[in-house]
This record gives structure tokens, sequence and C-alpha cells, in this order.
């Protein structure tokens, strides 16, 4: 018999289990509470005189989560209180995430009103600078603002741009001197970066008086792969007598060797609305739910061509009879537009987008004081300046009004022509706004005569203030002509941002010309030409104006391949 001392004890787990514990406590911690329980199994309990084992508690290190998350406590929740406790957590997520929503609702919101943007210029509105674009005053703003009517604002600037002030804004590498800059040129041409990246129409718009410095050769890193509707713009400035065929057709012919994707090109007038109608149709038939912006140069006309296309539109459509209503702002200033503006012109979706304009560098208007802007925008139809001139009862002597050899002519003071060597009837034909003067001075006396006179009576510039900051006339390009043809023009000298030059012969009617006349009128020829730093010189095959155009022009022989390869013409 075993001492009394020691005893042994075999029970059954079971029968002392209380109800409160599950039948498998698993009091052993390295065994998985989540894997199969095993059976029951006999635990033998022995003691001893001074002392008992008994049931440890759980190590102190182990986290009380851990002691009673599965149920180890005496007070473990029950599977519904478990269930309560994770409906109560989902709904106060639910709260949260509302709230979270409303608050970034209203945050769109705000930043919605914030960037609200004048429709005359698009730029921003604010009430916080009031020489700055986009400036209304606070009473205004905050009755607009109340009643949802912020779109109808037109800003401080645009109201007097509207009335005629010359106010620029635009400044940097093609901006413009004098006056207040608010925004860079580069700038400006950012905000037009993501148009490559987004499925649109493209209306490119080109001012036939600059078509070659307003053309925008590099139009691809704006639009991308976007169509292209060009349009020609301010036809109706052209010289009395142009026939619109040849010219559409030398248009054609210079867009398709630039080898863009252009749809179909239009000969328009935003004035006489001459061909407005034809571009509103080829809109609706090519836009096909996209988006469609109206891209050019500073200046082009954008915004009256806009006007012009909603005023046709209007006539069947009331989406765009409604958005006449709040119409860009027109102004002679270059940089007018300052921000996208969105227009509610279409019926069947897509909208209407007017855009700041390209500010170009190379162009006259980057050089000369913004109050001498007007100057560049002609006002009525052109008309030809010839020299030597045809008549020479003004001119004291003969012999020099019909011969150019050893003569400089002044544009005004941003171009300088001089003539070492033409022919004996070569005639220079100046094309650009009529305000600006010719003069012919020997090229002896051209530099004195410059120096002397630039502001006084060879302008722009305007004013012996504003000659102080001018340049001169800084670039010289030696331009020689090979004359082969005595039935047209040789060619044009295109100044960016002012007009052209047309290089021709001077013939009597005398009926047919004999070997030896013929042979006196084919030759080379050598001039050189003056402008600013920066300003281009294009020279180009002569554009058909005038009666005289459609007489010499010449229509290109093509086969039926380059014929359906080539972009359609309309006026």
């Amino acid at each position: 018999m075993a001492p009394k001392s020691l005893f042994s004890l075999t029970i059954s787990l079971s029968q002392f289990t209380p109800p409160h514990i599950p039948s498998n406590p698993n009091p052993n911690p390295n065994f998985p509470l989540n894997s199969r329980a095993p059976k029951p199994s006999i635990i033998i309990c022995k003691s001893t005189n001074s002392q008992i084992q008994s049931h440890q508690p759980p190590p102190p290190n182990l986290p009380v989560s851990a002691q009673e998350s599965d149920g180890l406590g005496a007070a473990a929740p029950t599977r519904g209180d478990v269930y309560l406790s994770r409906q109560k957590s989902m709904e106060a997520a639910a709260i949260v995430l509302s709230e979270s929503k409303n608050q970034r609702n209203k945050m769109k919101a705000k930043a919605k009103v914030l960037s609200v943007s004048c429709y005359g210029c698009g730029a921003p509105l604010q009430t916080a600078e009031a020489g700055s674009p986009g400036y209304v005053d606070s009473e205004t703003y905050e009755l607009k603002k109340r009643h949802r009517q912020l779109r109808t604002v037109l800003c401080g600037r645009c109201k007097l741009l509207s009335h005629g002030h010359m106010i620029t804004a635009v400044g940097g590498n093609g901006g413009y001197s004098g006056g207040k800059q608010f925004v860079s040129a580069e700038e400006l041409r950012e905000r037009l970066s993501h148009l490559r990246h987004k499925k649109a129409l493209i209306v490119k718009l080109v001012d036939i008086v600059d078509f070659n410095g307003s053309f925008l050769a590099r139009i691809r890193d704006l639009a991308g792969a976007n169509p292209i509707i060009l349009v020609v713009t301010k036809i109706d400035l052209l010289p009395k007598g142009t026939d619109l065929n040849c010219v559409g057709d030398w248009v054609v012919e210079v867009t398709t060797k630039k080898k863009l994707n252009v749809l179909s090109v239009h000969l328009t007038s935003s004035k006489s609305l001459v061909g407005i109608t034809g571009v509103a149709s080829e809109i609706q038939k090519e836009k096909k739910g996209r988006d469609v912006y109206i891209l050019g140069s500073a200046n082009v006309g954008k915004s009256a061509f806009i006007n012009a296309l909603l005023k046709t539109m209007a006539q069947k459509d009331h989406v765009a009879a409604a958005a006449r209503k709040y119409k860009p702002i027109q102004s002679a200033v270059p940089g007018t537009t300052l921000g996208p503006i969105q227009i509610d012109a279409f019926f069947g979706g897509g909208k209407l987008f007017d855009t700041p304009g390209v500010h170009l560098h190379h162009r006259q208007a980057a050089v000369i004081d913004s109050e001498d802007l007007p100057a560049l925008a002609p006002q009525s139809r052109l008309k030809g300046k010839s020299f030597p001139v045809a008549s020479v009862e003004s001119v004291p002597n003969k012999k020099e009004a019909n011969k150019l050899d050893g003569f400089s002519l002044f544009w005004g003071g941003l171009v300088r022509v001089d003539v070492f060597k033409v022919l004996p009837s070569t005639c220079l034909t100046f094309y650009g706004p009529n305000k600006i003067n010719i003069h012919m001075i020997p090229i002896a006396e051209a530099d004195e005569f410059y120096q002397k006179e630039v502001g006084v009576t060879l302008m722009p510039p305007s004013g012996k203030d504003r000659v102080k900051d001018w340049p001169g006339l800084q670039t010289v390009r030696q331009v020689q002509i090979k004359y082969d043809n005595q039935k047209s023009p040789a060619c044009d000298i295109a100044i960016s941002g002012l007009g052209w030059i047309s290089v021709d012969q001077m013939i009597e009617q005398t009926g047919d010309f004999d070997s030896a006349s013929l042979e006196k009128m084919s030759g080379e020829l050598h001039l050189a030409v003056h402008v600013p730093k920066q300003v281009e010189i294009f020279v180009r095959s002569p554009m058909p104006v005038g009666k005289a155009g459609a007489e010499w022009y010449e229509y290109k022989d093509l086969t039926e391949k380059e014929e359906e390869l080539r972009p359609k013409w309309y006026f």
C-alpha cells in the first residue's frame, strides 16, 4: 500500500469540466487553437504532503487579447456579441466614409467655384488684384456666386478691351514689351499641351496676310495625331479682283508640302461671313461626338471666327443661339484670350473651346511696343505699293524712278530692303498694313537716314521715347533669286507678322516679246533684307493676288492618287 503522503488520483476531464468552459480549453499554448480538437485524455495529478500541483495561470508575457480573444477568459463574448460588435464597426466605418465623401464633394464644389473663368478671356475670376486679368469686385462676385451665375461674369480687363483699350498681359519669349505682363507665352503654350493626349477635332486658323508667320508649322506638338480642319481667315483683306480659286489652290499646294493630316481647307472672312457655313458643316460632319478646339497663333482672329461661327450655327441650332449671349471678347490686342473658354455650341454633344493664341517670338508683334500693335493690323483691303512707281511725274529724276539698283527701301522702321542687283524691269510690290509708309533712299545714305528718321517718319516704332528701347534692324538676310519665268513673279519675300513683298517685272502691254527682250527679263537678282532680331523672313512661291494673279497662275497637273490624297478646299 502506498504511503499516505503520496496518493494517485485518476479522473476523467469531462467529469469536472465547468459548464462555462469549452470542452477543449487547450491549456497547451504550443498547440494551435484553430486545429482539430483531440479526444479527451487522462490527466494524472500527483501531490505531496507539503504541496499539491494545480493548474497554473498563463505566462505573464502573453498579451491579454491572446488570452481571451478566443474564449479563454471567464467573460468571453458569445457569437451574438461578436456579430453585434462587427455590425457596429461596419456602421461606424460607413459613417466615416460618408463624411469623407461629403467633405470631398464640398472641396470639389469649392474648387469648381474658384476655377470659374471669365467668359470673355478665360482668365480665372479673382477679387484680390484690381489690375490683373479676371478681376471682379467683391460685391459682384458674391452676388453672382449666390445666384450661381459666375459663368456670366465679364472681368474688368475684358470690359476695357471691348472699349478699345490696348491692355497686354503676355510677356516672355513671344510676349509683348510695354504694359503689364501677367503670364508668359510659355505658360500659355503649356496650357494647350494636354490636347496631344486627347481625342479632339482641331480647327487651325491661319491669317492670309501673314500666312507663313501664323501657320504654326509645329502644330503636332500641340494637336498630336488629331485631325485638322485648316481655316484661312481675313480673305476679305486681299487686293480687289483676287480670284479665290487661285488662292485656294495655292494654299492647298503649300499645305500639302508640310505633310499635315488636313481634312479640308476653307477660305473665310469673319467680317463678311464668307465660307463660315462650309466650316460649320465640316465641323458637324467630322466631330463625331468629340470636343472641338480652335487653335492658332496670337491675333489670328480666333475669337472673331468663333463669333461668326456661332452666328451662322444659331440659324439652325438653338444651343448655339443661346451660346452667343456669352461669347469670347474680340480685340486687336494679341493675347486677349488667356485660358481655354468652354462654349456649349452643339446640340448633339461635344464642346467648343476657344484657346489662348500661340505667341511666336519670330513675328513683328513680339518686338514692337504694345502701343504700336494696332499699326500691324490691316483694317481694309490691301493695296500693293510698287517701286519703282508706275508714274514718274512726282519723281524729279526719271532714271532713278525706273531703276532700283543701289537703293534701299524702308518699310516703316521695321524692314529695310537693299537692292544690289536687279533686272531693268524689276518691280517690288509691298503688301501689308496701309498705315505703314515706304521710303526709297540711296544705299549710301540709308544708315544716316534711318538713325535720323526712325520714330519720326519711319514708324513704327513711334515716338522718340520708344526709340530709346528699340533694338534696331539687327538681322540681315541675303536673298538671291534666279528669274527665268517672265509670265509670273519670281517669288514673294514674306516678313513674319507684317506682310510680303512680291518680286515681279514691269511688263508693258506691247504684244509679243522678241528674244532680246526676253533675255533682258531673265537673270539673277540680289537683295539684302534687314529686320529686327528674331523676326523671320520666308522666301516662297508667289501668291496669286489681284487681277493679274488669275492671269499668270497655273494649276498643277495631278495624278489620280495625288488628287485623292490632296485635301479639298472651299469658300
